[in-house]
């Protein structure tokens, strides 16, 4: 696929009634318009979630490929291993083009390879492997001894009462609410240089939908914090001057059921930052001490000395 197909129009984004209902919002985004069969590839399209900055969100883009890829796989089967590239930035104002190759449908196993177009230019190549359910051996990580969400304050609480478009897209528009252990990087550095961090989230409602939906929300929601631990070991906050900060790769691997609706937590490492490029990993927990995923995402991270 190397033309892009105009199949919705540009996008322009209610503010009001996305700050009504931003999950509702979210679940539309991710509901994507099928176009059939063209040339071999399932294609499909979607539109953007409203970002201050005018860029499509990577959490996005890669939340409604796996939507795509999913709906061409038996619904018997759940995504578990994603790797995924950004290759451009994207334009929230323009449709995205989703063009889905089925690579392998096995008897445990199904792989599929999906690419996102705008303007004919690919902005995200990624391969998703699926594996219907099935019984083995049993062993995770344990979940650290955190502070509740319920104790912590939320990112309303940071900066409801700051009149500013990337406050209120935090506070208002944002689909999920995020609760950090730590102080949260929003407005300065930790208080310590450290390479850790810990930070519960939840979507703000109820998710009646499938596993499909549930782990594209998980990989939605991951992308927002995943650099997080790269900061603090810079001594960097998300307002830094001159910080520049974006998503290069993603991996994730989904180990078990996952419910974003409930409190699920991140415990976050970073093990190495060099050549303008940092490494962040994380567990994911559900909030009972289930460990539902595990990913990694290196970004580009250019903050002068």
């Amino acid at each position: 696929m190397t033309e892009s197909h105009d199949f919705i129009k540009s996008y322009s984004p209610d503010i009001e009634l996305i700050e009504q209902d931003p999950l509702a919002h979210l679940l539309r985004v991710l509901d994507l318009e099928y176009h059939g069969d063209v040339t071999g590839e399932d294609i499909y399209s979607g539109e953007s979630m409203h970002q201050p900055s005018g860029r499509v969100y990577g959490g996005q883009v890669l939340a409604q490929a796996i939507m795509g890829m999913g709906r061409t796989v038996d619904p018997e089967r759940n995504p578990h291993s994603l790797h995924a590239y950004f290759l451009r930035a994207g334009d929230i104002h323009q449709p995205i083009d989703f063009a889905v190759e089925r690579l392998r449908d096995g008897r445990s196993f199904s792989a599929r390879r999906a690419h996102a177009y705008q303007s004919g230019k690919a902005i995200l190549s990624g391969i998703i492997s699926f594996q219907e359910e099935q019984e083995g051996h049993e062993l995770q990580a344990p979940m650290p001894d955190v502070e509740a969400p319920e104790n912590l304050p939320s990112t309303d609480d940071t900066l409801g009462s700051i009149d500013h478009p990337v406050a209120a897209f935090w506070t208002r528009q944002s689909a999920f609410e995020i609760r950090h252990v730590d102080p949260a990087l929003y407005l300065t550095p930790g208080p310590q240089h450290t390479t850790h961090q810990a930070v519960w989230m939840r979507a703000r409602g109820k998710v009646n939908a499938d596993q499909l939906t549930h782990r594209a929300l998980l990989t939605y929601a991951c992308d927002q914090i995943m650099l997080e631990p790269v900061l603090r070991g810079i001594g960097a906050s998300w307002i830094s001057p001159k910080l520049s900060v974006t998503s290069l790769d993603h991996a994730m691997w989904w180990h078990r059921d996952v419910y974003v609706d409930e409190w699920f937590l991140f415990v976050q490492d970073s093990p190495s930052a060099q050549g303008g490029r940092g490494l962040g990993t994380a567990r994911v927990y559900q909030g009972d001490g289930t460990l539902v995923a595990t990913t990694a995402q290196e970004g580009m991270i250019r903050l002068p000395k």
